[in-house]
C-alpha cells in the first residue's frame, strides 16, 4: 500500500494463538490452523477444536486458491489512513479446499498494488483469486488477486 501507512490498523504479532498464521505470510503461505486430532481446518485460530475439543493442533500451508464469497466498498466516513484510498474493496474468500475456511482482505490488481486497484463494480461474486502477500511495516498481508 502506497502512502502513510502509520495509521493504518495493522495485527499484534505478538498473539500466540495466530502467529503461525502471520508467519506463514511473511514467507508467501496461507497457513491453516488444524486439529491435529480430528483433522479439521479451523480458522479464526483458537486453543481448541471445537468439533472434538482436543487441544492438539497444527499449521498446515495450504493452496490460497479461493472464490469470492462476499465484498463490501467502504465510503466515507472512514479510519484515518483509509480515506485517501476510499473507494476501495473488502472482499470474503472461501478457500477452495475447505469452503468453510475464509478469510478478509482486498482484490488488487497485481501484487503490491493498491487496494483500490480494482475497480468495485468489476468485482464478481464466486469469482476464483489466489493469494497474494504484501509486507506494510514489520507484518505481511495476505491479499488476493484474480485468477
Amino acid at each position: 500500500m502506497a502512502g502513510d501507512t502509520t495509521h493504518l490498523f495493522l495485527p499484534d504479532l505478538g498473539d500466540v494463538e495466530s502467529r503461525p498464521f502471520w508467519d506463514g505470510c511473511a514467507v508467501g503461505e496461507l497457513r491453516v490452523q488444524t486439529c491435529a486430532t480430528c483433522g479439521k481446518w479451523r480458522m479464526p485460530p483458537r486453543p481448541m477444536c471445537p468439533h472434538c475439543r482436543s487441544t492438539a493442533q497444527h499449521w498446515i500451508a495450504t493452496s490460497g486458491r479461493a472464490n469470492v464469497w462476499s465484498f463490501i466498498v467502504p465510503h466515507p466516513p472512514l479510519l484515518p489512513g483509509y480515506t485517501d484510498l476510499a473507494p476501495y474493496n473488502v472482499i470474503v474468500v472461501e478457500l477452495e479446499q475447505d469452503r468453510t475456511i475464509r478469510f478478509v482482505g482486498n482484490l488488487v490488481s497485481a501484487p503490491g498494488a493498491p487496494i483500490n486497484s480494482v475497480a468495485p463494480d468489476s468485482i464478481i461474486i464466486g469469482a476464483q483469486v489466489h493469494a497474494v502477500f504484501e509486507t506494510i511495516d514489520d507484518v505481511t498481508l495476505p491479499r488476493w488477486m484474480r485468477g
